[in-house]
């Protein structure tokens, strides 16, 4: 069974994070994503420290899919550089990783 990863990205805003991750799982580049609110985040940013509220998503896909997802994520979003990371996943339940596999495209493209 192909290798299955996380991609862990934020949005500023609830309805960015889910018309994204709405689109993500209906391309079938994604089994399920994750959208977690309430997110604070500090950072430095074009030499200034920053606060924002920020909103996490996390995309359940297979490793093939991953350049797949950036793209998608990038696609619109409002910053312009969006977090993108891509989170190997160690093991899990054979039964959730089989469905995953099921659900996403078995290749990129």
């Amino acid at each position: 069974m192909e290798r299955v990863i996380f991609v862990y990205t934020t949005y500023p805003s609830l309805v960015e994070a889910e018309q994204a991750g709405r689109a993500i799982v209906e391309e079938r580049l994604a089994a399920c994503v994750n959208i977690l609110p309430g997110m604070v985040s500090h950072y430095r940013w074009q030499g200034a420290i920053e606060r924002g509220e920020e909103v996490v998503m996390i995309v359940k896909t297979r490793a093939s899919l991953a350049e797949a997802v950036r793209k998608a994520v990038k696609k619109g979003h409002s910053y312009t550089t969006p977090a993108i990371v891509f989170l190997p996943v160690e093991g899990g339940d054979p039964g959730y990783m089989s469905w995953i596999a099921a659900e996403t495209k078995a290749e990129a493209g």
